[in-house]
């Protein structure tokens, strides 16, 4: 089998360029106008999609948190009026079609529950994303999976063990599992760029990704050279927005030398077969001064 699928009209996996998925979530925080912008800015950079977050605030707001008092832009309000301010609705995400269509650039959400995946079926988007956070909601990973779109799966808090049984639980077939670490901004020491080389070996006929929560960008190149075929990294206008997430995202001047910097390193590697270059030549021939004599 060869590692690969298909995500809109490109092939992601061994031997074609990373797919790069500029994650907007809610960074967004519940402005139309925000969410614009941002998509604008993700495809001026190279992205080759945007990705939302999609919930429905009763259900993935745990009932102990519904109630709990918080300060946003909004005022002083519960958990659960927080969670309904930054979700978007039918009108929202049918603008935001629009906008991709427009400017050419895929789309779609991470579902965190079932009646979300409901309400994407509405649009023909090119994939669903498991959260790392639902891995273990086998319930949820088969109602995605009865779309027949392809499903991208993040590892983040997970065991080898849960990983395998989410992926016994769905199957291998048209998905590709993202390595994660998920801590909001993640330490370089707990980035474990290696489990790449690992989920490669645990799963060799599946596309292996990274999504990356690091400051900076460098190590999400390396994951790259580490053989991931999709990189998602948390997008912003301005890390210093207020939100959650804001810490560990990339502005869009830093998320345009991201992509040129993967698309480097994807020239950068070859093909691991040692040849002289044409361009080395002038160089032999001035420099070497005792020929092979075999």
């Amino acid at each position: 089998m060869t590692r690969e699928i298909k995500l809109g009209n490109k092939l992601v996996g061994d031997g074609h360029p990373a797919y790069i998925i500029a994650e907007i979530g809610i960074n967004h925080n519940g402005d139309l106008s925000i969410a614009k912008q941002m998509i604008k800015a993700a495809a001026h950079a190279g992205a080759d999609a945007v990705k939302f977050q999609k919930r429905t605030p009763e259900i993935c707001t745990p009932p102990e948190q519904q109630k709990q008092m918080r300060e946003t832009p909004w005022g002083y309000i519960t958990y659960l009026e927080y969670r309904h301010k930054v979700e978007f609705g039918l009108e929202e995400y049918r603008e935001i079609d629009r906008t991709c269509r427009e400017l050419g650039i895929d789309w779609f959400v991470s579902v965190w529950d079932e009646p979300s995946v409901d309400f994407m079926e509405q649009f023909e988007t090119p994939a669903y994303k498991i959260p790392s956070a639902s891995l273990t909601d086998h319930n949820l990973l088969k109602h995605v999976r009865r779309t027949g779109k392809p499903l991208i799966v993040s590892t983040g808090m997970s065991t080898m063990d849960e990983i395998h049984r989410a992926m016994d639980a769905v199957g291998l077939e048209n998905l590709v599992i993202m390595h994660t670490t998920s801590a909001y901004p993640c330490d370089p020491d707990e980035l474990n760029l290696r489990m790449i080389e690992t989920l490669r070996r645990e799963f060799p006929n599946t596309p292996i990704g990274y999504s990356g929560h690091e400051v900076g960008l460098v190590p999400s190149a390396v994951a790259v050279a580490l053989g991931a075929c999709a990189v998602e990294r948390h997008f912003t206008l301005d890390r210093a927005m207020w939100g959650s997430d804001q810490a560990a995202s990339v502005e869009p001047g830093g998320f345009e030398r991201l992509v040129k910097y993967i698309r480097v390193t994807e020239q950068a590697l070859g093909d691991g077969v040692k040849r002289v270059y044409e361009s080395e030549l002038p160089s032999l021939k001035k420099l070497r001064r005792v020929r092979s004599t075999e």
